[in-house]
């Protein structure tokens, strides 16, 4: 009889200690994730913090007006409103219709195995 009930205490105990462990787990999870958000929203950011000038402005100008070539206006300006998603449907409609349309000849010479 006292070994059945030392068995059921040391099962009792057990069971705590793998609850307490994953409450400590739990814990220290919900902390990490706690300080990395906070770290990501409070501290200012690289890019927001400092100028840093783009690829286009300080190499592809700067070689551009060695050579004697200004910048100009494109010839279709997308930065208008929703143009450069409305290219982008087209060309994926484009796309999709050739790859369907052309789905059978990809295909038919294989064979299953």
């Amino acid at each position: 009889m006292k070994s059945q009930k030392s068995e059921v205490r040391s099962q009792k105990g057990k069971i705590e200690d793998r609850k307490s462990q994953f409450l400590n787990f739990s814990i220290s999870q919900f902390l990490i994730l706690w300080l990395l958000l906070t770290s990501h929203f409070l501290l200012p950011t690289s890019a927001g913090a400092a100028g840093w000038t783009g690829v286009d402005e300080s190499v592809v100008e700067k070689v551009a007006k060695e050579h004697g070539r200004e910048a100009r206006e494109p010839l279709i300006n997308t930065d208008q409103g929703d143009l450069l998603l409305f290219v982008f449907l087209l060309a994926g409609t484009a796309g999709g219709f050739a790859a369907g349309y052309y789905w059978r000849k990809l295909t038919e010479g294989k064979t299953k195995t």
